[in-house]
């Protein structure tokens, strides 16, 4: 795709778009030191989903917010929270700057900068394009939202989401390998781990996913089952998703998740709802305004 000539699904131009480069402690425990992680937000996304809490720079029926950046703009701002203490940089949806990501790491390394590389990804990527991240990427950080083809074409107009996402993660996980690896601080430093948000009214998609998951790669992969949806106001009239999961819903699909013998990873607290909801309009979008 020139994307001088015409637009791509993402209706991004040419060029290196970033919403927002700061120091991020919502990620999981080990992904972090105490410093945080340094988050890089990229502008547009690849998959649509109509909840998405990044929808301010994600939805790509709206302008870009952010300006093209160049390479040694996101380098320095990226140098600043490594130099702050953090020891890892998250790249949130990626997919469609594949090549700006390996750019940026390029030029991190040539000038004596060697911070843990997370790709935090919606799964819907191809593996010619993970593969093309081989040796850039240290840990892979896949959402795998839907075990339900319908649900999938519904909330993010892809009808084989599934299945795509399966294939991406298996890439990942032949790349770097399932098991997390930790340093001496207790910190990963390389691995997989599989996110699944849990939707309000929709326990068969979580358990059709999780099921997904158990069959393609065993009970032993590091998972991660996110409590934290928080319904936007777009999403008011829109099935169950106009709420918050209830804490019924929540322990069910954690009892599922623990009858399919998933033991490594992580539970997130209830409370955490509306807790990750940012404003990309403020200058620290994680602030409350």
């Amino acid at each position: 795709m020139n994307r001088s000539i015409t637009l791509g699904q993402c209706s991004i131009p040419e060029g290196l778009y970033i919403a927002h480069i700061g120091t991020h402690h919502g990620e999981e425990p080990v992904l972090a030191n105490a410093a945080g992680v340094c988050n890089i937000f990229f502008s547009h996304c690849n998959l649509q989903c109509r909840f998405c809490q990044n929808f301010q720079i994600s939805d790509n029926t709206t302008p870009l917010l952010g300006a093209a950046r160049s390479l040694e703009w996101a380098t320095t701002h990226v140098i600043e929270s490594l130099k702050a203490g953090c020891q890892s940089v998250g790249l949130v949806s990626p997919t469609p700057y594949i090549p700006w990501c390996r750019m940026l790491i390029d030029s991190l390394h040539q000038l004596g900068y060697h911070p843990t590389i997370i790709y935090n990804t919606s799964a819907y990527d191809t593996p010619e394009a993970l593969e093309s991240l081989a040796g850039y990427v240290d840990i892979y950080l896949p959402d795998y939202k839907y075990g339900s083809y319908d649900l999938a074409h519904m909330l993010s107009g892809v009808r084989n989401y599934p299945d795509a996402a399966l294939e991406a993660i298996a890439t990942m996980i032949g790349q770097v390998g399932k098991e997390l690896v930790f340093n001496s601080e207790g910190r990963a430093t390389r691995g997989v781990i599989v996110r699944h948000l849990v939707l309000p009214g929709e326990l068969e998609n979580t358990r059709a996913a999780l099921l997904n998951l158990r069959m393609e790669f065993g009970a032993d992969i590091y998972m991660s089952l996110l409590s934290q949806y928080s319904p936007t106001e777009r999403m008011a009239n829109y099935r169950q998703l106009g709420r918050a999961l209830t804490a019924e819903e929540y322990q069910q699909a954690v009892e599922f998740f623990y009858s399919l013998g998933f033991h490594l990873g992580w539970l997130q607290q209830l409370d955490s709802i509306g807790h990750y909801t940012p404003d990309f309009t403020q200058e620290n979008p994680f602030q409350p305004g």
